[in-house]
């Protein structure tokens, strides 16, 4: 026997990314969230590397054993770098127009949410500046948020109405989160959002929750626009008996529940996140223990929003620590909306590492393969393992633990989406060197 026919022919694949410093894997059981010390387990590999074929992940190993057996046309040498999963981002309110600067400064000057109000502020400013914007104008501005987020490393984002609070408004809010699935490289998880009460239904907040459960999840369900049906519980917006009602509907309708629970006070939200199934309970900043444990206990997600709470200046942040020793599966999101413009995850994973106390390897859990879970995308994200979206990240640092560490900046370095290298820095740092050498 030759030595030619005893060595195996290596196979071909797209891309090869080699000679990651940590490739960090998040490998594991994934049919459920992370939870107290799991969140601790990365699944570092040293010197890894990754083979992508046909957009999924086919090999996972050091770098001398994956290229032995593999070759591409395509090899990503990330030269002693950090690769991760692509972060993925489970609450935002990325379509709408308008914004709301002007509400920041008054409320740095003290003036307070009613004041703000009182001056035709607040989250109907924004309905007001949705409703009359086109489908067009919301797919462009939306289109930079969302660039603005994979250049920073997120590929995969849930995005909500409820800036509409009319049937047609809220059916043109889902409309563009469809249109930007086609046309973006992230991808769009779309929620219809039962997000206030309109001015026109002040005087009779019940007829509008009737409109939005005989009327409007009917004709969402309908046309197929969205997956999940959320709505913000708590003071001045709907209580927990028409958020309850209005979930229900939307389960009987197929859209799963989510919701924004206990954000002002504790009203109940984390234990009806818990009895009605609840995908994920969000922000949970006032939520009580019992409310926890019955999180805890049907394996809700609590999507924990640092950057609202931040955003707002009240000082008080979600008790993660508490929360991990309760056995509550946590995620992490950035709840991008005119009044917490943040595009930025790892902005997000230094907030809660600041702030919370959640140690760089919780952060990072809770902003991929738990994130994923609180979109119900556990089997396709979150984690580079066999099989998955080779939705992948480089950070220009040698180690994980420069998230949280090194902020203010972004230590993106390369974005890999479906497969594809979408945002790629080290090669426009040498075409400008070239631009550079050209000019001397």
């Amino acid at each position: 026997m030759t030595k030619q026919t005893r060595t195996r022919t290596r196979e071909k694949t797209d891309i090869l990314i080699v000679n990651a410093n940590e490739l960090v894997t998040l490998a594991g059981n994934n049919q459920k969230p992370r939870v107290g010390k799991q969140m601790l387990d990365l699944g570092i590999i040293r010197n890894g590397a990754v083979a992508v074929k046909d957009g999924r992940i086919v090999a996972i190993g050091k770098t001398p054993e994956i290229t032995k057996l593999y070759k591409a046309e395509n090899t990503v040498n990330v030269g002693g770098k950090t690769v991760l999963p692509g972060f993925v981002d489970p609450h935002t309110h990325v379509v709408f127009a308008g914004s709301r600067e002007d509400e920041f400064q008054m409320r740095i000057e003290g003036a307070s949410h009613q004041e703000i109000l009182d001056r035709g502020g607040g989250v109907q400013r924004i309905v007001r500046e949705t409703r009359r914007a086109s489908v067009e104008k919301l797919v462009d501005s939306s289109t930079e948020r969302l660039n603005a987020m994979l250049e920073h490393g997120t590929t995969t984002v849930e995005a909500k109405s409820g800036y509409g609070l009319t049937t047609k408004d809220e059916l043109k809010i889902l409309e563009v989160i469809q249109r930007l699935n086609q046309l973006h490289p992230i991808d769009l998880v779309p929620t219809f959002l039962a997000n206030a009460i309109p001015p026109e239904f002040s005087n009779n907040p019940e007829d509008f929750v009737r409109l939005i459960i005989s009327e409007m999840i009917p004709k969402v369900a309908e046309k197929g626009h969205a997956e999940f049906c959320d709505v913000f519980c708590d003071r001045g917006a709907f209580n927990l008996d028409q958020s309850r009602r209005i979930l229900v509907a939307g389960k009987n309708s197929g859209l799963k529940p989510k919701l924004h629970a206990d954000e002002t006070s504790a009203l109940g939200g984390a234990e009806l996140a818990a009895s009605v199934g609840a995908v994920s309970g969000d922000q949970v900043l006032f939520s009580s223990d019992e409310g926890m444990k019955a999180m805890a206990e049907k394996g809700v997600v609590a999507t924990l929003l640092p950057a609202s709470a931040f955003n707002i200046t009240n000082n008080r942040f979600a008790d993660a620590r508490s929360m991990i020793n309760l056995g509550v599966p946590l995620a992490l999101a950035t709840d991008l909306n005119p009044n917490c413009y943040v595009e930025n995850q790892q902005l997000i994973i230094a907030l809660a590492c600041h702030f919370m106390k959640l140690t760089v390897a919780e952060a990072i859990t809770a902003a991929t393969i738990n994130a994923a879970h609180a979109v119900n995308r556990a089997c396709e994200l979150g984690s580079i393992e066999l099989g998955k979206k080779a939705d992948i990240i480089v950070l220009d640092v040698p180690n994980h633990k420069f998230l949280g560490y090194r902020f203010g900046v972004n230590l993106v370095d390369k974005v890999m989406k479906n497969g594809r290298l979408v945002v790629d820095k080290e090669a426009a740092r040498t075409e400008f060197r070239l631009l550079e050498e050209q000019e001397m």
